[in-house]
């Protein structure tokens, strides 16, 4: 009889033993892949801060063209002050979420949107578009798109294979205790599915 309990007691032990070996293994897992989609995230942020920094530079280099439309610049001012304050704390992973990406995505389209109508605008200023100072800046801003497109891709990769990790049973069980929340993705701005119209 006492080896009955000892034998159950011991199969007991080592099934514990083994769900939490499985809990650990499943763990130490998504832990790499949450901070690979919080370096990507980090890479994002880096590439939106390149083109808030080359900002002031193209705002005072087109402030200089005689009778430049204030109110463009005035909107390029107020989309950059937004889209540098609004910020997610990485410090805490959890904040990468679907509504938090959204509202961080909504202030850097207004500012590319913001950038897009003074590029537009500049082009009634033959003598502002052919001066060196304005065309380098205008060739680094492109540069910097192409860098904020490309880390953006690759952080929407990153955050696809986490959510699906996270999603997948019996992962999902370990993820929802052990707090891995799904992570938000960059989406195209509204209405880019859009064709534009071509008038001559």
């Amino acid at each position: 009889m006492k080896n009955k309990g000892c034998l159950i007691g011991g199969g007991l032990l080592a099934v514990i033993v083994i769900i939490g070996l499985w809990f650990m293994s499943i763990y130490n897992g998504l832990v790499p892949m949450q901070e690979d989609v919080k370096a990507q995230w980090s890479n994002v942020e880096s590439a939106y801060q390149k083109r808030a920094d080359l900002v002031p530079n193209l705002v005072n280099t087109v402030k200089g063209a005689a009778n430049f439309e204030k109110e463009t610049l005035t909107g390029v001012i107020e989309a950059r002050a937004k889209a540098t304050s609004t910020q997610l704390n990485l410090k805490d992973a959890s904040e990468l979420t679907p509504e938090n990406l959204s509202k961080f995505q909504a202030a850097q389209d207004q500012l590319s949107s913001a950038l897009s109508r003074l590029m537009v605008s500049v082009e009634r200023y033959p003598e502002l578009t052919a001066t060196k100072g304005f065309q380098d800046l205008q060739v680094n801003l492109n540069s910097i798109e192409d860098e904020i497109k490309f880390e953006r891709r690759k952080y929407n990769e990153a955050a696809k294979g986490y959510n699906s990790k996270i999603k997948k049973v019996p992962t999902s069980i370990v993820a929802s205790i052990g707090g891995f929340k799904e992570k938000g993705y960059f989406e195209a701005a509204a209405g880019s599915e859009n064709a534009p119209k071509v008038e001559f």
